[in-house]
């Protein structure tokens, strides 16, 4: 480097001041308010691109904030990201340029946040070391490293019957009120990622702080980050609670570390999404559900997954909504194809008082063989096919129509049967890894040739 560098002439740095000060300013061209129907808002005179923020100015100089989700010729479709009252027509409609953005950061673990990204915990303001981009960066598939690792979630019926894959991105099928927060609030506590994202979306508002402090506890919420966007949000903020979490997610999973990402649910997401397509003119295609929503749901969860070789992953949940416990809703059959696994939880079964009530026949992990070994995988068939024995000839036994000795397989699920149920159940206050799981069932399941073990 030159240490005597030739510094330009004093008449030629204050020349360079005014020609700063006669810099053209940014224009920003203001439109009208021409529209409202429902909360949507139809602005004309103004140009933005889709995602962009607006402020619609109030007759009493107070504004809301909207964003672009269409356009239609010369109009643009806004749809409020706050409450709405106070607007008139052809109020202001000023384009911000403002596209919105994710915090991220260490200082994020342990907070509670809104679908904007502002604090709900009344802990401060946040100190975020980054933002990044709320639609996230897609990932090359090819890039993308192998599951080739368990992920302990301290559920022993997942651990050993339905073993989950760091990177892997699994659905929780369930109805209302069969137990599916509280199965996530165990996942929290006892799992060994590194850091739990947990995106509550379009849920009851009072479930938060119940899901927070009850559920999830101190010790869950030290190395978690909930991002809460409830029912009374507008669809455009239950949609940004989903990306921020997942975009959240991404933040660490690319420092290296391996995230557990919860949400519920992706039935609300879709349902947010409905809620805009259709106010903005999209045609319903199945069962009121515009096509837009089929395509928003992939391009959510392939931001899930691993990372590049050697480096973090994001393992997910998604929780879906079976309406009327009706597992061929469109929402659940799509998000059926695109996941890696689901696990089905059971009316049935939560009603007789089993907890967790996982019905292990319904319920499929897609990479459990490229992470187990071949006993573990012989083991966990095994329990299957006798718990299933049991269900196909449940009605026969109940009634006393079937004779002991009349089928060899009968006998034993009936024998084994109660071991089975026990296996299945667990305490939500305790945890049960991965390592004690194997080792339950194999004692539990005999062994061909050998005698049958105990349920410990």
């Amino acid at each position: 480097m030159n240490p005597n560098p030739v510094r330009a002439p004093i008449w030629s740095r204050r020349l360079e001041k005014y020609r700063e000060r006669l810099a053209p300013p940014e224009l920003v061209v203001e439109g009208k308010l021409a529209r409202m129907v429902g909360l949507t808002l139809e602005a004309v005179g103004c140009h933005a691109p889709i995602g962009a923020s607006c402020k619609v100015v109030n007759a009493d100089g107070s504004h809301i904030e909207a964003e672009v989700v269409g356009f239609a010729a010369d109009r643009l479709y806004l749809m409020p990201t706050t409450t709405v009252s106070g607007v008139v027509p052809n109020a202001r409609v000023i384009p911000t340029n403002k596209i919105y953005r994710a915090p991220a950061g260490e200082s994020l673990l342990g907070r509670v946040l809104d679908g904007r990204g502002r604090p709900l915990d009344g802990r401060g303001p946040l100190r975020a070391e980054a933002s990044v981009p709320l639609n996230g960066h897609p990932v090359n598939p090819m890039e993308r490293a192998p599951i080739r690792e368990p992920l302990d979630v301290g559920v022993r019926a997942i651990n050993a019957l339905l073993s989950v894959g760091r990177g892997q991105r699994m659905g929780l099928f369930a109805g209302s009120g069969v137990g599916k927060s509280v199965l996530l609030g165990m996942m929290t506590r006892f799992t060994t990622a590194d850091v739990v994202v947990v995106g509550l979306i379009g849920e009851r508002g009072r479930e938060v702080k119940e899901f927070i402090e009850n559920i999830l506890g101190p010790d869950g919420l030290r190395r978690s980050v909930v991002v809460a966007a409830p029912a009374d949000d507008t669809p455009v903020m239950r949609l940004h609670g989903a990306a921020l979490a997942t975009s959240i997610a991404e933040y660490f999973r690319d420092q290296g570390k391996n995230v557990l990402l919860l949400m519920d649910s992706l039935t609300r997401y879709a349902q947010a999404q409905r809620e805009i397509a259709l106010a903005v003119g999209e045609p319903p295609a199945t069962k009121g559900y515009p096509p837009s929503v089929f395509a928003r749901l992939p391009q959510l969860v392939e931001r899930a997954g691993n990372g590049p070789e050697g480096g973090g992953s994001i393992t997910a949940f998604y929780t879906v909504l079976t309406e009327g416990d009706d597992l061929q809703d469109p929402i659940a059959d799509s998000a059926r194809a695109i996941l890696d696994g689901h696990v089905v939880l059971s009316r049935r079964m939560a009603e007789a008082g089993q907890f967790p009530a996982i019905d292990i026949e319904a319920s499929i992990s897609r990479v459990m063989t490229e992470i187990t070994g071949p006993d573990h995988q012989q083991a966990a068939r095994r329990f299957k096919q006798i718990y299933s024995t049991y269900q196909q000839n449940r009605d026969l036994i109940n009634i006393g129509a079937y004779s002991k000795g009349t089928d060899s397989a009968i006998d034993e699920s009936i024998a084994l049967y109660p071991g089975l149920l026990t296996f299945l159940g667990q305490d939500m206050r305790d945890g049960v890894d991965i390592g004690q799981s194997l080792q339950q069932l194999k004692a539990l399941i005999p062994v061909p040739g050998g005698p049958a073990g105990s349920s410990s």
